[in-house]
């Protein structure tokens, strides 16, 4: 069974990006009782939105083409790379962000570029969701 959302697979990381954007409003809301809906858009923090939005692309692709397509095999690999990022590369480049600020007596630089590997899960897990979800959708 293969839904509308299959015949157009830019729809699924589409949609996966707007809920996700839109929890991370909510948990930012939850969190300090603010709605800043432009904190949604910030890297970094819970949830991570690129995370679901790699991961629901790469299972809509699994979904439509099977695990065994080079398809599939391209997908995956985009996605360690950007889950990869998030996780190691962004954290040192937060690191450095806070040593700048520190030593120029300011906070100029964003420090909170990156996502704990439990962040970067989680919203993996939201990905597939999404991604089976709009699958099994009509």
């Amino acid at each position: 069974m293969e839904s509308i959302f299959y015949h157009n697979l830019l729809m699924v990381p589409s949609i996966a990006f707007v809920v996700t954007v839109l929890l991370k409003g909510i948990v930012y809301w939850i969190k300090t009782g603010k709605l800043d809906l432009a904190r949604s858009l910030w890297s970094g923090g819970m949830p991570s939105v690129h995370s679901a939005v790699v991961v629901s692309l790469t299972t809509a692709v699994a979904l439509k083409h099977t695990v065994n397509s080079d398809l599939f095999a391209i997908a995956m690999a985009f996605t360690v790379i950007i889950i990869y990022d998030a996780i190691n590369v962004r954290y040192e480049s937060g690191l450095h962000a806070t040593a700048i600020n520190e030593s120029i007596g300011e906070k100029k630089f964003k420090e909170s570029l990156w996502h704990l590997p439990s962040e970067a899960f989680a919203w993996s897990i939201m990905g597939i969701i999404v991604a089976i979800a709009l699958y099994y959708i009509g």
